[in-house]
């Protein structure tokens, strides 16, 4: 049987996972005969044998060899000093004779460091036992010696913290023939000290000695029936003392266990499987045919998914955010329709500019009605400023467009070959940038369409009569009422006109208002009469006169006019040039730019070759694929 290491100290330094894996005896395994006859354990058995998961399909009949090698790995990780590694030393046992459970070996509890063990070696052990004693399905094996007071001991005490009521915790009481004459563990056993719900089970091991002697586990399992059942203190409890009761316990504790989850183990069991199913379903088998036809079959399908992802069609819609198409429409409808909206002729055209403007665009001699240059040359730059949300526009949607790719390609079928996916993407970004040419050389056309021809006989467009009609009666209604200082009643407007009575000469020469007011106002009369050259620079400086408000008003509300018809022209048509050029041209012609570009030079084969990672994720997947279905068949044999 398995001799696990002895010594002095911390002997386990590293968990070992045992796994006790009862097998019916059978013919002699290949090869055994001669690990057999080259054992230093005469008492070897061909149907008994140890695997270490670190060394696959290296079966060790010599039991003594096992010991070795965990000595040896656990060497190979810490080192010869008194070290410890929470890594698992992974150990199966095969044989007719045992039970089928799993142990995990912890390292005992240390609480003052030695040699050169790290001064938080306390810490490391304690949290490496609670790694695997806090789970609830855990049955914890608190080892004490039966020698010691119990209420000292360190493994109940740990167990405790994670198992308040001892409802999994079973009590292991060693060296009980060691005890003083007269003393025993009765009361123990009775629960009447520290009560468990699992109880206790004392066992008497192989000393120091008996090991040196190369005493056998079969002997040394005799004497420990012979002690227990001729002890006067446990004589009649015999049957429930010693190693193969506690076997048979932790083997009973199993199955109840089992029993009790067995219900959602079966339901976990099939939901991994189904799972894993899937993902092999999806990763697909290792080769599908013709390289020419798979990739023609992938394109065709891309080209489906495309359109159907634009227009809104595919199944998988989400609840929770905008996408695909409905974020272009956004773009369009949100982004682009509110930015227009946004763009003010008046944040860059103050009223002086524009009088300015007027004064330029009369040239030499004073207009006499609401310049028609300067209303186009205001209305013709406000235009151009339309061109950049534009274009703008057209940037945004290219965006989308390829984020719906990215999202496309993130499918399991593409990271499957990534040449493949990188030739997709490659050759579907320059199929867009190809298209962003002619989609924004139609945008810039439709802004130059729109400032090369100022249409003022647009039925929506507010005329240059009624534009002064309007700025009149504002004016008028803003003057005070003048009435008759006999009666009291307003006097009517056309009762004395605004421009019957003409100033006099005199009166205007000091009137400083106006273009030019503070130029002038700035010089004395003499150096006026002196008629000096106007400066370099001429700017007007004056506040404005009332006809100037009036024609600056004018020209505003004309302004206003037209370029809320041009943006209303913008937000409709820009969105329509580009689907016709970039959406919808993409839509028509995927299929069509994807063979030409795909079986452009490129070998179907090397595009259709696997990633490393979906060679290996689908061998993992049919491994778990057949563990899982080998599982439900084993719990649907339980009863």
């Amino acid at each position: 049987m398995l001799h696990l290491p002895r010594g002095s100290g911390i002997v386990t330094r590293r968990p070992l996972v045992l796994q006790l894996i009862n097998r019916p005896a059978t013919s002699q395994p290949n090869g055994a005969q001669e690990d057999i006859a080259n054992s230093s354990d005469k008492s070897a058995n061909p149907d008994e044998w140890g695997e270490f998961l670190h060394i696959p399909g290296q079966k060790f009949y010599d039991f003594n060899k096992i010991r070795d090698e965990i000595s040896r790995e656990t060497e190979a990780k810490v080192g010869r000093n008194a070290g410890i590694s929470p890594a698992p030393i992974n150990l199966r046992v095969y044989s007719p004779n045992v039970l089928t459970l799993t142990l995990v070996d912890l390292p005992g509890l240390t609480r003052v460091p030695v040699g050169d063990q790290p001064r938080d070696i306390e810490r490391q052990i304690r949290d490496m036992i609670l790694k695997y004693i806090q789970k609830s399905n855990a049955i914890i094996l608190a080892v004490t010696s039966a020698n010691i007071d119990l209420a000292n001991s360190d493994g109940l005490k740990l167990a405790r913290d994670v198992d308040p009521e001892g409802q999994r915790t079973i009590g292991v009481l060693t060296k009980v023939d060691l005890m003083d004459e007269g003393t025993d563990v009765v009361d123990i056993l009775a629960g009447r000290i520290i009560p468990l719900r699992l109880g206790y089970v004392p066992v008497v091991n192989r000393g120091q000695r008996d090991i040196d002697n190369k005493k056998l586990i079969s002997q040394a399992l005799e004497a420990e029936k012979a002690f227990f059942e001729n002890h006067r203190a446990y004589r009649n409890k015999s049957s429930y003392c010693g190693t193969p009761y506690l076997a048979r316990k932790l083997n009973m504790i199993l199955m109840m266990h089992i029993k009790q989850t067995l219900p959602d183990i079966k339901a976990r069991i099939s939901s991994s499987l189904q799972k894993y199913s899937a993902e092999l379903e999806s990763l697909g088998p290792s080769m599908l045919g013709n390289s020419a036809n798979v990739v023609l079959n992938i394109i065709t399908e891309f080209t489906k998914e495309w359109q159907s992802v634009l227009d809104g069609n595919n199944g998988e819609l989400s609840s929770s955010e905008l996408s695909g198409g409905a974020r272009i429409s956004f773009v369009f409808h949100e982004l682009y329709s509110n930015g227009v909206k946004a763009v003010d002729p008046f944040d860059v055209n103050k009223d002086v500019d524009i009088r300015t403007i007027l004064y330029n665009s009369s040239g030499s001699s004073p207009a006499l009605f609401v310049g028609t240059a300067a209303f186009e040359v205001i209305v013709k730059k406000e235009i151009r400023r339309l061109e950049d949300p534009s274009l703008k526009c057209v940037s945004l949607v290219y965006d989308e467009l390829v984020r719906i790719l990215n999202q496309l390609l993130s499918k399991q079928l593409y990271r499957r070959y990534p040449g493949l996916k990188e030739k997709l993407h490659s050759t579907v970004i320059a199929f867009f940038k190809k298209s962003m040419d002619p989609t924004n050389k139609l945008v810039r056309d439709l802004v130059a369409m729109e400032a090369c021809y100022i249409n003022t006989g647009h039925p929506d467009f507010l005329n240059g009569h009624r534009a002064m009609a309007m700025v009149n009666e504002r004016y008028n209604s803003s003057k005070p009422v003048q009435v008759d200082p006999k009666t009291g009643k307003p006097l009517a407007a056309s009762a004395t006109p605004a421009r019957a009575a003409s100033p006099s000469l005199d009166s205007n020469l000091d009137n400083n208002t106006g273009f030019f007011g503070s130029f002038f106002a700035a010089k004395n009369k003499k150096k006026a009469a002196a008629m000096e050259a106007p400066p370099p620079m001429l700017k007007a400086s004056g506040t404005l006169s009332e006809r100037e408000n009036i024609e600056v008003e004018v020209i505003k509300l004309l302004i206003s006019s037209y370029f809320n018809i041009v943006k209303r022209t913008m937000i409709d048509m820009v969105p329509k040039a580009i689907m016709l050029n970039l959406v919808q041209y993409t839509k028509d012609e995927m299929q069509k730019e994807l063979l030409e570009g795909m079986y452009r030079g490129d070998n179907p084969d090397e595009l259709l070759k696997e990633s490393d990672y979906t060679i290996r994720r689908r061998k993992e997947c049919q491994q778990m694929v057949e563990s899982l279905g080998k599982a439900s068949e084993i719990v649907g044999q339980v009863q």
